[in-house]
């Protein structure tokens, strides 16, 4: 069943170094001293590359994916199950912190319900597309199905299929789903193959008993599944959430349509590492928005070999640190295309 899933991803192909050539061209001849942008101009010629020459962002979608946790019954974050909903109408409502960033920067909001344990009110920028009230316990059994997880896949993969026939140009993920830090610790844990310790953090704020109690639940599970994660795949399935397995989907997709999409925090990069394992390819065709307040963030990225646009802090999750870097890179687009080359203004260049 996951053989189709196999094949996309192995059917990513790197960008090639010409697909960079014309921004970074164009970039360089601009009336100001070269490479005096710093990072963002490598962002912009990304983002030209990923699009084949086109350099505008006109509409921009956020992709929020949410989903409850089995795990969460034991006790390892500060909030119930039940905030997860409460922050899906809070989203539909456009009351959260991610609408009013979205608003500054001109983005619509879809929120995709892949699991929450609740009903979710019907709404025009909802996907009812829920797979089961929460996943399994990890702790007592593998979080999903192989059925399941494919058809998490399959619901990111969709998310960003639509996103691409609407038109849309620049993506932003998100995710919601109360305890899902502890399964994205487990899954990066499993990955890296390092002490959950090394990369769990405190969530929503756990005090050092809470986090404690965090790592050694999550060391519980990764004993739990011993031999059984081997392979990207099977330590989604194990260990994951709905949430997490449909933005790997969507990351998929949105390499394949070829629309540059921003990573938000923690819990995305955690799918990211994941779809970097299984083709690391896919790392051409996204931008890292922020390096998070969550432990074990830097560690991931490093892994991946990626740097983030923002250094804040944050640790808020919901696409928020990724919307705040969407208009960073918007801007840098308008500069390229309205800065006026040393040719077009008359202005003679650099002796060197």
């Amino acid at each position: 069943m996951l053989e189709i899933w196999e094949n996309r991803f192995r059917a990513v192909k790197p960008l090639a170094a010409g697909d960079f050539l014309i921004a970074e061209g164009r970039l360089r001849s601009q009336t100001r001293p070269v490479g005096s942008l710093g990072y963002l101009e490598e962002v912009v010629s990304r983002y030209v590359a990923i699009r084949g020459g086109d350099a505008v962002a006109g509409r921009k979608r956020v992709l929020i994916f949410a989903g409850d946790h089995g795990i969460e019954r034991e006790g390892v974050s500060l909030y119930p199950r039940e905030v997860t909903l409460a922050m899906v109408q809070n989203f539909l409502n456009g009351g959260a912190t991610v609408n009013a960033a979205a608003r500054q920067v001109g983005a619509e909001v879809y929120v995709f319900d892949v699991g929450v344990d609740g009903d979710c009110p019907k709404h025009p920028h909802l996907g009812s597309t829920k797979i089961r009230r929460g996943t399994r316990n990890s702790l007592e059994e593998p979080a999903m199905t192989v059925q399941e997880l494919s058809q998490a896949l399959e619901i990111g993969w969709n998310s960003v299929e639509r996103a691409a026939q609407d038109g849309v140009q620049f993506l932003a993920l998100g995710e919601m789903g109360i305890a899902n830090t502890t399964a994205a610790s487990a899954i990066v844990a499993a990955l890296m193959k390092c002490s959950p310790s090394f990369v769990t953090g405190r969530g929503t704020g756990l005090d050092e008993a809470s986090l404690a109690r965090k790592v050694q639940v999550i060391e519980r599970i990764l004993q739990k599944h011993t031999g059984q994660i081997e392979d990207p795949f099977s330590v989604l399935r194990c260990l994951g959430g709905y949430e997490i397995a449909a933005l790997a989907g969507a990351v998929l997709s949105a390499c394949h349509y070829r629309i540059p999409t921003l990573v938000d925090g923690w819990i995305v990069t955690a799918a990211v590492l994941i779809c970097a394992r299984l083709n690391p390819a896919i790392l051409d065709y996204l931008i890292f928005a922020h390096c998070s307040d969550e432990k074990g963030h830097q560690f991931v990225l490093k892994e991946l070999g990626v740097r983030p646009l923002l250094q804040l802090s944050m640790r808020l999750g919901e696409a928020s640190g990724a919307v705040l870097a969407m208009g960073l890179v918007d801007t840098g687009l308008r500069i390229y295309r309205e800065v006026a080359t040393f040719a077009e203004a008359g202005v003679a260049e650099s002796r060197q």
